[in-house]
């Protein structure tokens, strides 16, 4: 049977034809979602039915999904997260998984630094006031000179603390596998998570725990930290637990906090509520040249994996 593949993705070359070009010029069968949204497990299986090859979002490969593409060799994710997949299940049944983390490195870096610079300089919280027009001023406070905790130093929180030390901040790091070399070089000491907590001025986390150790912040946590400390978080959702977060904006105990991730999506939970919240909705990773870049490394990692098997 010929190699086809099933591009799951709700959006597919919106900010450009490369991948389109790839896959045109492999002579491999391919067809799209043509629904512009994320799938649902019975479309999956519909439209993915022979499919040997999948180019995957966010989209459920559960094992009952994964059951009923008998055809499947290799699920080519176009991102890093692959928590959407049922690994024990494509592992026994020899379906490879690929994935892009490279790519998101840089955009979700970028939107961790904006979100720092919007709640230390107030700007969403001015926006708001002049478009209410109520011409207010608040002072607000410099990044430089300023102590930043990373919690979790994988690839993301490197690229974080290196940018951030450029910058002018004093940088600390929590990680359960510190790499000594890293942070040597780059006169960063690793701290426990107790001592970093109480001793920086903003804290940005980048860890992607087991589910057995989440939240990493709950109330004891909050407790630790300076009093109007700067939080943000472009992880996990679960990583903070909510309670405990809306009870530190309330006291003042957390100054201003970023979000970019939820435990659930599309959010309507009571961080709308706080004057001192930036609130996106999980895109830390969507801008035009990443998206792109992606769409074209799982196109070509997809490729490269039925070239192996030829």
């Amino acid at each position: 049977m010929k190699d086809n593949i099933f591009i799951a993705l709700s959006t597919f070359v919106q900010y450009g034809e490369q991948p389109l070009v790839l896959l045109k010029n492999s002579g491999i069968e391919y067809s799209i979602n043509s629904f512009g949204r994320r799938l649902l497990r019975k479309e999956i299986i519909q439209m993915g039915c022979n499919a040997s090859g999948i180019i995957a979002g966010v989209e459920p490969y559960d094992v009952d999904v994964l059951r009923k593409l008998p055809n499947l060799k290799c699920i080519s994710r176009a991102g890093v997260g692959i928590d959407n997949i049922d690994l024990d299940y494509a592992q026994k049944n020899n379906i490879i998984i690929r994935n892009t983390p490279g790519v998101v490195i840089r955009p979700v870096v970028e939107l961790t630094i904006a979100m720092i610079f919007d709640l230390l300089r107030k700007t969403t919280f001015h926006t708001i006031l002049l478009k209410n027009r109520r011409w207010e001023k608040t002072a607000g406070n410099l990044l430089y000179g300023k102590t930043v905790g990373i919690i979790g130093t994988g690839r993301i929180g490197k690229a974080v603390a290196e940018l951030l030390i450029k910058l002018g901040v004093n940088i600390c790091a929590f990680d359960v596998s510190p790499d000594e070399k890293w942070a040597n070089l780059n006169s960063i000491e690793y701290l426990s998570i107790k001592k970093l907590l109480s001793s920086v001025d903003i804290i940005s986390l980048h860890a992607l725990p087991e589910p057995d150790q989440l939240p990493i912040i709950g109330k004891k946590e909050i407790m630790l930290m300076k009093d109007g400390v700067v939080l943000i978080n472009t992880s996990r959702g679960e990583c903070i637990d909510e309670n405990a977060l809306c009870d530190g904006l309330q006291s003042g105990k957390v100054g201003g906090l970023g979000i970019d991730v939820f435990p659930e999506e599309p959010y309507n939970g009571e961080l709308l509520n706080f004057d001192n919240v930036v609130l996106t909705p999980h895109l830390a990773t969507l801008t035009k040249e990443s998206r792109l870049e992606m769409e074209i490394q799982a196109t070509q990692n997809i490729l490269d994996e039925f070239n192996k098997q030829k």
